[in-house]
């Protein structure tokens, strides 16, 4: 009796003892964050290859058309200005006496018009009375011709003064645009953003080919737009009026909406660097009580074509070869699957075939120890 229990408890004893050590070396969950396979939007979308920048719409790098030293210098780095207003201005004084002498020389030409006009009107009257004396016989033909002939040479008389006063107009103005030359005006409203220069300072224009820093810096801020190169093999896809979500490093986790409002009509080909099409995106949502400088980096992503009731998951759950790592629900193992792709962006990933709506694919695939047939716990499930 003793001998037959004993054979009984030693099976029960290797039964136990197999367990304990199953129990005690089998792999520990590995933990990992998942989510659901759902309905919902999917969009595809165009990136720019290398950071984009925000210009302003309107940008003048001023430099004056003359050289001279600079007299007055009526704005600052930051200032404001309306469009005409003076910038600054070379020393012109004897090109505002320039001015006043032509004005003064066009004063007295037109003096000397009139002059010769009122003679001429007083010789074509004593041009007429000769006529009507001649009918009645009491004057020389002779006479006659000397009178006519005098009135018309007065009359040239007049036309000529006139036609000088004419010229000394013009050179009031030829006066005018030399002294305008030496006034630097701001062509649009804006924001000066450079000074290059100061009082007393020579300032040099630049000569042909030969570029110089210029003398002022405008910009127009109140309207921006975005110029981000897209890679050639993706340019196809876009279009003018094309939806396109913006991300600028100043403002942290906010996108903007814009519309592509220019595609260049050629390829960039730079060396040593893929070749790009450069693409204008304008604003169409601005950041509230925020100023956008000129010159901020800026990424633009771009929806070219989109599907509202598609069965999605994340984009970052997508391993090479369209497969995923699947989380059985019952088990707690990890399943490779492959997967049938549609449309994708940065976000999501449409699914086309080979998941359910409702199963979970696993979003931490840089962990250690992740991998198909591993065991494993949730951590963290996203949506």
């Amino acid at each position: 009796m003793r001998r037959a229990f004993t054979y009984l408890l030693i099976p029960v004893l290797v039964g136990v003892g197999a367990l304990v050590w199953w129990v005690l070396t089998r792999p520990t969950p590995v933990g990992v964050r998942v989510a659901a396979a759902e309905v919902g939007l999917v969009e595809q979308t165009v990136a720019n290859t290398r950071a984009g920048t925000l210009k302003a719409c309107r940008r003048s790098r001023l430099s004056t058309s003359v050289g001279g030293q600079i007299a007055r210098l009526n704005v600052g780095e930051g200032d404001r200005v309306a469009a005409g207003a003076v910038l600054l201005e070379l020393w012109n004084q004897d090109l505002a006496a320039q001015v006043t002498l032509a004005e003064r020389e066009a004063l007295a030409a037109d003096a000397r018009a009139r002059s010769a006009c009122l003679s001429a009107e007083n010789v074509h009257r004593e041009a007429e009375r000769q006529r009507k004396l001649r009918g009645r016989g009491m004057t020389s033909e002779e006479t006659l011709d000397r009178s006519l002939t005098t009135a018309q040479a007065s009359q040239a008389d007049c036309d000529a003064a006139k036609a000088q006063a004419r010229v000394q107009e013009a050179q009031v103005g030829v006066a005018e645009a030399n002294l305008a030359k030496t006034r630097l005006r701001a062509p649009f409203p804006g924001v000066v953003a450079e000074v290059a220069g100061e009082l007393n300072e020579y300032a040099t224009p630049s000569p042909p080919g030969i570029p110089t820093p210029p003398a002022v810096d405008l910009i127009d801020d109140t309207c921006v737009y975005i110029s981000a190169p897209i890679d050639e093999v993706d340019a196809p896809q876009v279009s003018l009026g094309d939806v396109a979500r913006v991300s600028l490093d100043a403002f942290r986790n906010r996108r903007f909406l814009g519309r592509v409002r220019r595609i260049a009509p050629y390829v960039l080909d730079i060396e040593k660097q893929a070749r790009t099409l450069e693409v204008e995106v304008e604003l169409t949502e601005r950041p509230e009580q925020s100023r956008l400088l000129a010159g901020y980096s800026a990424d633009v992503e771009i929806i070219v074509e989109q599907r509202d009731q598609a069965l999605r998951i994340p984009t970052e759950a997508v391993q090479a070869e369209d497969r995923v790592l699947v989380l059985d629900a019952e088990s707690g193992m990890l399943g490779q699957r492959r997967i049938e792709t549609g449309l994708r962006n940065w976000d999501f990933t449409e699914v086309r075939g080979g998941l359910q709506a409702g199963e979970r694919v696993v979003l931490s695939l840089d962990r250690e120890g992740v991998k198909d047939g591993a065991r494993a716990r949730v951590e963290d499930q996203t949506r």
